[in-house]
């Protein structure tokens, strides 16, 4: 079980983006792409083949987890999480509070 998945709220901890907020939309393998965070200029080459213009297009670019923490909306504030049983299932919890992730 992933500790960060799809849709989770992450805070970035390191990087020219520590301190930034987003919603992951990829997870690969170790690695997130977080929306609005990371974000790099890229230059394309025409290609008058396909009719594709060249310029400059913004890019995001995937950060590592370890680089991430989830967000939690109660505390305002960053938060490790880890894995219990709860009801015969496994459930991801915030390591300082105890609550179950997603739940209110």
């Amino acid at each position: 079980m992933k500790k960060i998945r799809k849709d989770d709220e992450v805070i970035v901890l390191t990087g020219k983006d520590k301190g930034k907020r987003g919603l992951v939309e990829r997870c690969i393998d170790d690695y997130v792409i977080v929306k609005n965070v990371n974000v790099v200029k890229k230059t394309i080459r025409p290609n008058p083949m396909t009719g594709a213009t060249g310029g400059i297009e913004d890019k995001q670019m995937p950060i590592h987890v370890s680089n991430v923490a989830l967000y939690d909306v109660v505390s305002n504030k960053a938060e490790r999480v880890g894995i219990q049983v709860v009801d015969g299932k496994k459930v991801r919890v915030y390591k300082s509070s105890g609550r179950v992730v997603g739940a209110k």
